[in-house]
């Protein structure tokens, strides 16, 4: 009785034991988890250190630092998006394949928040008529997260507006449609110098989830923002807007 009582108090305290470590191991881990998700949201906002590079808007307002100097860090460096009244307001890099800045943020460093990029099949300067834009969808609406907003009519309506700025010019975006796509479809995710933008104006007028007429044509310049869907493995949604070109008058004031 005696044996039997003792191996009874080894085997009560091995399982103590155990049952201890898988709490403690258990704890660590999901404090783990909310640290890393806790970075991961961190590091999909704009950070002091690359606020500082945006562009000044034109009002009064004075840039600390400037996209030239961007570009001296990271020579990928090709402009500064902004949308207006959203979380969307960060530099635009482009990679030599659309995967590296998948994983690396603006000054190609690991983030799995990735960057803002332009696609590799569009020319650096946003020359091309159709210009498509990539980022990661990230739930606490960081990155392109706001994008999905656009799916609803109110918020689509209520948010009209953004700016391109690059080294050498400022664009006004008006924006005009929102789609949701699949990520294999050819006439979204096909840019390039020789794109037909017609057949895209045509699609996004009869199929976009939402649209609005500002008469865009053929022989505008227009820019598409891509993100993610998480509940479908292929399914996008794409924000297109028309690119208008600011022209600097005397004083330097644009118009």
């Amino acid at each position: 009785m005696r044996a039997a009582a003792i191996m009874a108090r080894i085997g009560n305290f091995i399982i103590s034991l155990f049952a201890g470590v898988l709490i403690l191991t258990m704890c660590a881990y999901g404090g783990y988890s909310l640290w890393d998700s806790y970075m991961i949201n961190q590091g999909a906002f704009l950070s002091q250190d690359l606020l500082k590079y945006k562009p000044a808007s034109g009002d009064g307002e004075e840039a600390s630092y400037s996209l030239e100097e961007l570009a001296a860090i990271n020579p990928d460096t090709r402009g500064w998006l902004t949308i207006d009244q959203t979380h969307i307001d960060y530099p635009v890099v482009q990679g030599e394949d659309d995967m590296f800045y998948v994983n690396a943020d603006v000054f190609k460093e690991f983030s799995l928040s990735g960057a803002i990029f332009l696609s590799c099949l569009n020319s650096p300067d946003f020359s091309d008529s159709y210009s498509l834009i990539y980022g990661h969808h990230m739930d606490n609406g960081g990155m392109f997260g706001d994008v999905l907003e656009f799916v609803n009519e109110d918020y689509f309506e209520r948010h009209q507006t953004g700016t391109l700025y690059l080294s050498d010019a400022t664009y006004s975006i008006r924006l005009f449609a929102c789609m949701e796509a699949d990520g294999y479809d050819h006439l979204i995710y096909n840019p390039g110098t020789d794109y037909d933008l017609s057949g895209l104006l045509d699609y996004l007028k009869t199929d976009s989830t939402q649209y609005r007429e500002i008469g865009v044509t053929a022989e505008d310049k227009i820019i598409g923002m891509s993100t993610c869907v998480d509940a479908v493995t292929n399914g996008r949604v794409v924000l297109f807007g028309r690119l208008e070109e600011r022209k600097a008058q005397e004083g330097g004031v644009e118009e």
